[in-house]
């Protein structure tokens, strides 16, 4: 059985998306400086249908392993909403999404192999259905902020990975606010030490 796991870019102040994010303005007010590092990857170009131009190196072979390791994601609808008038007609999952919703809606099969099922009995069962179709491959919760805490106070998550990013947005939304301390996440990993030029 594979593993439960996010994988999120974040700023230096907390954020994972900037102010004002929704349809049309998906990550919302700079947000997309946060994914600057993944966008210029071989292995990122090669996932939204852009051939085999990218840069190789560490973060292409970081990208690369995130894609390879999930089977199935999970993804809260606001997450789907913004993503959905902007993401190509091969959508750049590759793979079976489940949509956490209160909305019903028919499943939205696109090319490439990626299905949005859309699940309005909870998250457990959105979990449930991505591991089953997951193929004994990882399960990667895409996000947004409240999924993933969702899914951190019901001790779902196996791992998380945070790419910190050398961004300061000032406002947005934070992925570990309102996660109750009765929650019980406790953190094992390395501690990150950066070191930052600061440029004007």
């Amino acid at each position: 059985m594979g593993k439960v796991f996010f994988d999120l870019a974040m700023s230096l102040d907390g954020y994972i998306s900037g102010p004002d994010a929704r349809p049309g303005n998906p990550l919302g007010d700079g947000g997309e400086r946060l994914h600057t590092w993944m966008y210029r990857t071989a292995a990122f170009m090669k996932l939204i249908g852009r051939g085999n131009g990218g840069e190789t190196g560490p973060d292409d072979d970081l990208v690369r392993r995130t894609i390879e390791r999930a089977g199935a994601s999970v993804m809260g609808r606001r997450m789907f909403d913004e993503g959905e008038v902007g993401w190509p007609e091969e959508a750049p999952f590759h793979h079976p999404v489940f949509v956490v919703t209160s909305r019903a809606r028919e499943p939205w099969v696109r090319k490439g192999g990626t299905t949005f099922t859309f699940v309005t009995d909870g998250v457990e069962s959105a979990l449930a259905q991505a591991k089953a179709a997951a193929g004994g491959k990882d399960v990667r919760v895409s996000g947004g902020a409240s999924l993933v805490r969702q899914c951190l106070a019901a001790g779902v998550i196996d791992e998380g990975v945070i790419h910190l990013a050398p961004v300061l947005l000032g406002a947005g939304i934070r992925l570990f606010d309102g996660l109750p301390d009765a929650a019980g996440v406790g953190l094992d990993g390395p501690v990150a030490h950066l070191d930052y030029r600061i440029t004007r």
